[in-house]
């Protein structure tokens, strides 16, 4: 049958992933319609479109294949964003979790910047490591999406290559379209480095 994905509450200084839920819907529709100048390869949904979003990703995830989360800032309560395990992976077993992704992935303007991002990979890549014991977790973005890009490597993702036509664009005006898209991950020999820098970059964002 395979990997299920279930994912538990994740909690850090900065962020709580919580499992993605309807009752979620006010918090992602107010942080969504904050400054949106950064989501230009990006879909993130407006207000009115939360509902019909909430709807999709929780079908996606009744599938066990994906498990979506809210972000929520610990210092205010309020959602932030949203993010999500996503494509797990069995070669060696089907009991047995060998890859997964971590992708769908918005954060509301004022949560930028802030820290939350990389604690939020931190806690998910640690429970994807260390308690699934992936071998490996993959990020991937549009090829254009120079921010989106630098974001990743920052995490400590290697980049593999661009992947030409290989996923829908969510770019504006480009619906029916393929994109190319830029793949990177992080391998389970690399991540104690990887933790080290991200739990060290993570201790030097201010607290509440």
């Amino acid at each position: 049958m395979g990997f299920t994905l279930e994912g538990p509450v994740l909690e850090g200084a900065l962020v709580r992933l919580e499992p993605l839920a309807h009752r979620h819907a006010a918090g992602l529709a107010e942080a969504a319609e904050e400054e949106r100048g950064t989501y230009g390869f990006t879909w993130v949904p407006r207000a009115d479109e939360v509902p019909a979003y909430l709807d999709a990703q929780l079908a996606r995830a009744a599938t066990g294949r994906l498990a979506p989360y809210a972000q929520i800032a610990v210092a205010t309560g309020r959602v932030v964003g949203a993010t999500s395990f996503w494509e797990p992976r069995s070669w060696l077993s089907e009991d047995r979790l060998d890859a997964v992704e971590v992708g769908f992935t918005w954060l509301s303007g004022s949560a930028q910047g802030t820290g939350v991002n990389a604690e939020a990979k931190l806690l998910l890549f640690r429970h994807a490591f260390e308690v699934w014991g992936v071998s490996r977790v993959d990020l991937k973005t549009d090829a254009r999406n120079a921010r989106s890009r630098a974001a990743i490597e920052r995490v400590g993702a290697r980049f593999e290559g661009v992947l030409r036509n290989w996923s829908r664009s969510w770019a504006p005006g480009e619906d029916g379209r393929l994109r190319d898209s830029a793949i990177f991950s992080i391998t389970a020999a690399e991540w104690p480095r990887c933790r080290e820098r991200l739990e060290k970059r993570v201790a030097g964002y201010p607290r509440g």
